[in-house]
């Protein structure tokens, strides 16, 4: 059964540009795209339904492709006491950080951990977000990260939206493991991941490349068992400090490294060659006031994909707008908006491998886009907050929120 979407403007984002179709139409088969292009191009054909789309603005659907949605508790309180003046080593000293959330996530059931998690992604699937990744990485043991991703598989089964899972059993140190770093990798690899992975829990694995996480050593590590298992790499690398994470994930053909705040010129070359997107995170650079820029000009210079994502997470992206993001993309990176809407589209596709199937409407594509009650694609991220009028479709089907 073919539907005529019609009395519209469509930006395509192929080649990671608007690539606009004025006057356009589209006609979908299913969950698919089965036609493209002018209106008075439209094959003559019978339609099933036709949807007038009075004079909409339609991209593709958009895509959060870095988000830690799923945890127990927040850290509101924390939030407070920084602006207050205390300092995060402080915070963490007394069992704040990210270790507080893992003893909120272990405390909670996974129906809690599920009816909590639904309201944050709603609110992003409000915003357009059609397709998104959610990490674990707040259980750090085998029970409550197998808890944490059987909740993001029963997301994907609760909203109309393509959900991926990632791993991130290499979050951060739990408490058992205090002064073992080595030893927790070795049982994330040994144990935890392969028995994830078997349960069909898992569909890449991510790490934390850092000083106060782990080491390039101990990341390696974790790839080689990645690899082994067939399963597709990311990884948070260069925040904090310069350790040549996004490098060591480039050699390893990561679908993406993320933050790179204080990645070097070779990193941006080393995954320029390996095709190895660059997910940049305005939320958490914002939210923690920080001042190293990503080189963003050695970036574009080379070549390398650039995403942008919510990183939606209790601590340091309490980020439940994903237009917001996107201004914050174009205000304090300076990226055009056609670059900012790319970077939530076809780039952010290629960071969860899906481009061959997400990421800009063509022919044979999945048909999630969003027609826009606007007068151009720029303004779905210049207006600051609010709900932009909409109309989202997910695999062929309009959708109520």
């Amino acid at each position: 059964m073919k539907k005529l979407w019609k009395n519209c403007h469509i930006a395509t984002m192929q080649n990671g540009q608007y690539s606009s179709i004025e006057h356009a139409a589209m006609v979908t088969s299913g969950q698919h795209i089965h036609w493209i292009g002018t209106f008075e191009d439209l094959p003559a054909d019978a339609y099933s339904e036709t949807i007038d789309l009075n004079g909409a603005w339609v991209t593709p659907g958009l895509i959060d492709c870095h988000t830690h949605s799923v945890f127990g508790g927040n850290r509101s309180v924390e939030f407070e006491k920084r602006l207050q003046g205390v300092s995060y080593a402080e915070i963490a000293a007394s069992g704040g950080g990210i270790a507080s959330t893992v003893r909120a996530t272990r405390e909670a059931s996974e129906q809690e951990l599920l009816a909590s998690a639904l309201k944050r992604v709603r609110c992003l699937l409000k915003d357009g977000v059609t397709t998104i990744e959610i990490k674990s990485g707040y259980g750090l043991d085998y029970a409550n990260e197998r808890k944490m991703l059987r909740v993001i598989r029963q997301i994907a089964d609760t909203l109309p939206m393509t959900v991926r899972s990632t791993c991130l059993a290499a979050h951060a140190l739990p408490p058992e493991y205090k002064d073992q770093s080595d030893a927790y990798i070795e049982h994330i690899c040994n144990e935890m991941l392969p028995k994830l992975h078997q349960e069909g829990l898992v569909d890449a694995v991510d790490a934390f490349c850092e000083y106060l996480a782990f080491s390039p050593a101990q990341v390696e590590r974790l790839f080689k068992t990645a690899q082994s298992l067939n399963l597709p790499i990311k990884l948070h690398a260069e925040q904090l400090s310069a350790l040549g994470g996004s490098s060591l994930a480039a050699r390893y053909q990561a679908l993406s490294a993320d933050h790179l705040e204080f990645m070097t010129e070779d990193d941006v070359k080393a995954m320029a060659a390996a095709g190895t997107v660059a997910v940049l995170l305005p939320g958490a650079f914002y939210f923690l006031r920080e001042t190293k820029y990503p080189p963003l000009d050695s970036l574009h210079q080379h070549g390398v994909r650039i995403a942008l994502s919510s990183d939606l997470n209790p601590g340091t992206s309490p980020a439940l707008s994903l237009r917001l993001m996107m201004n914050m993309g174009s205000t304090l990176f300076r990226l055009t908006p056609e670059q900012t809407l790319a970077g939530v589209t076809t780039h952010a596709a290629y960071a969860l491998g899906l481009q061959e199937t997400h990421g800009t409407l063509e022919t044979g594509k999945v048909a999630d886009f969003i027609a826009w009650d606007i007068e151009h694609p720029s303004e779905i991220f210049y207006w600051l907050g609010g709900d932009l009028p909409k109309r989202i479709i997910q695999h062929g089907n309009e959708i109520s929120i």
